[in-house]
């Protein structure tokens, strides 16, 4: 397995998304790019609060969850906690949302438009144990570059 050179990736998103406002645009393209740099993972995606609930966004992998509740599963507490939510075994995790049936570990990183959670960057991986602390300090270099350009 190979690591993931995230200062690399955050340049190459900025430069991807520069110029372009549309959040659906932006969000396709960055889902698109991360899956493609990211190992060992079996679903990336975004989901958006609307109506006080998360709702699936643009992502790369198997269909997955529409509607996540805010407080619920990883992505849920990840919002209601205002934190990085990284998880080692998802089947410990207690009320884990159960998309894939494949996923064993899970990182989710809030997206901030000003001080306001609009959404969620969710990552899974068929392995427990995928995420390091090098992994979580990357991809918050990478969603402060999206928050950059929302």
């Amino acid at each position: 397995m190979q690591n993931t050179d995230y200062k690399l990736l955050s340049r190459q998103l900025d430069a991807l998304l520069q110029g372009e406002s549309d959040l659906i645009a932006n969000l396709s393209n960055a889902s698109a790019l991360l899956n493609e740099a990211i190992d060992n993972i079996n679903w990336l995606g975004f989901y958006l609060i609307k109506n006080n609930e998360l709702l699936l966004g643009p992502f790369q992998g198997k269909p997955a969850c529409v509607h996540i509740g805010i407080g619920k599963g990883v992505c849920g507490t990840a919002v209601a906690e205002g934190t990085v939510q990284r998880v080692a075994d998802v089947n410990a995790f207690p009320g884990h949302i159960a998309c894939d049936a494949n996923s064993q570990s899970e990182i989710v990183l809030p997206i901030r438009k000003g001080n306001e959670i609009i959404g969620v960057l969710d990552i899974d991986a068929p392995v427990t144990q995928r995420f390091s602390e090098d992994d979580e300090v990357g991809l918050k270099e990478v969603v402060a570059v999206l928050e950059k350009h929302l």
